[in-house]
């Protein structure tokens, strides 16, 4: 295992946890100067000075999700037999029996990225206890993981997922959200391991800013929608066009799946569920799941319309609203996400 602590403005606490890990028995341990300035450099001197503990520097600051990929360049690298990073944040929030902890339960599931979760009990900053409140529950609803600390920075990464989000353009604390999502649809399972909740008075050398980064995690999800929100424009704009030429719902229907789909496909794809698996596994799946719904789609257009009056393309926008959930949570876990190697020997 290869320790992972980016690290930006600190205080001594760093040097207290880059200390007590090397006394654990951690001779790989990364610490990332993500451009402090002077007035910090003693900081990171001094954790020169420890056996085992390596410091690569930024010129500037570049983000807590630059710094970590970073490190894992580094230590992917400098350590080619490395199984996987446990990551741990500089702020003292970590404490080195739960690094510890993390790392073992790690090495009895070298598969999976664990996260060290935190309880939120006791005295926790309201911005923490209520960001880390919404972000679960969006996260739940859209990328389907059900986790009760989705932005703990304590995590150990497998090999594979840290060569994988080296690629992911997150430079930001959104880049720990990425890592979910991306171990959501590479089949990497996540086990919680659950640690102690420590925030220092005022949480001093947190740099997480509210609004600012927030907003940037939040957009990481509200993607999800919004490639099905606009695949939804285009198919009712057809399906418009096609029904005012023809008169006939299941032409329109088809036509405008037909384009639709040509879209989606791609989009969600590479943009969505970042899935890398071959056409001829993923396409099948996702035709059969386009053909179930122009099945379902076309009934209920035709019972709206029949039974209840409604005029078509309100009728078709219902019926598309009812599909929207159903479809989306499909194509997220079953058309696009890999499976596990412990799901596919079952």
């Amino acid at each position: 295992m290869a320790i992972l602590i980016p690290a930006y403005q600190p205080g001594p606490a760093l040097i207290d946890l880059a200390e007590s890990l090397a006394g654990l028995g951690f001779t790989a341990i990364v610490v990332i100067d993500d451009g402090s300035g002077a007035a910090y450099r003693w900081i990171f001197d001094r954790l020169e000075e420890f056996a085992g503990v390596t410091v690569v520097r930024h010129a500037v600051n570049l983000g807590k999700g630059a710094a970590l990929k970073t490190g894992m360049n580094y230590a992917l690298v400098e350590y080619p037999g490395v199984a996987g990073i446990v990551t741990a944040d500089a702020d003292g929030q970590h404490h080195p029996a739960d690094v510890s902890s993390v790392a073992q339960r790690f090495a009895e599931n070298p598969e999976a990225l664990v996260l060290g979760a935190r309880a939120f009990v006791g005295n926790v900053p309201l911005r923490s206890r209520l960001g880390n409140t919404i972000t679960r529950n969006v996260m739940r609803l859209v990328v389907g993981h059900k986790l009760s600390d989705t932005q703990t920075g304590l995590r150990a990464i497998p090999r594979s997922l840290a060569e994988r989000m080296l690629s992911v353009p997150a430079s930001g604390y959104e880049f720990e959200l990425e890592m979910l999502i991306a171990a959501k649809h590479l089949g990497v399972p996540v086990i919680e391991q659950p640690i102690r909740t420590i925030y220092e008075e005022g949480n001093p050398t947190s740099h997480f800013e509210p609004l600012r980064d927030s907003m940037r995690i939040y957009f990481v999800l509200l993607r999800f929608g919004f490639i099905s929100l606009l695949t939804s424009g285009l198919d009712n704009l057809v399906f418009y066009i096609f029904f005012r030429t023809s008169g006939v719902v299941w032409v329109a229907l088809l036509g405008a799946r037909i384009i639709a789909l040509s879209f989606n496909y791609t989009a969600v794809r590479r943009a969505v569920f970042f899935s890398k698996q071959q056409h001829r596994v993923v396409l099948p799946r996702y035709l059969l799941l386009a053909g179930a719904n122009i099945c379902v789609s076309y009934s209920l257009i035709s019972f709206l319309t029949a039974f209840l009056s409604v005029s078509v393309m309100p009728a078709k926008i219902l019926a598309e609203s009812f599909l929207f959930i159903a479809n989306f949570a499909i194509q997220r876990d079953f058309i696009f996400a890999r499976r596990s190697a412990a799901n596919k020997g079952r």
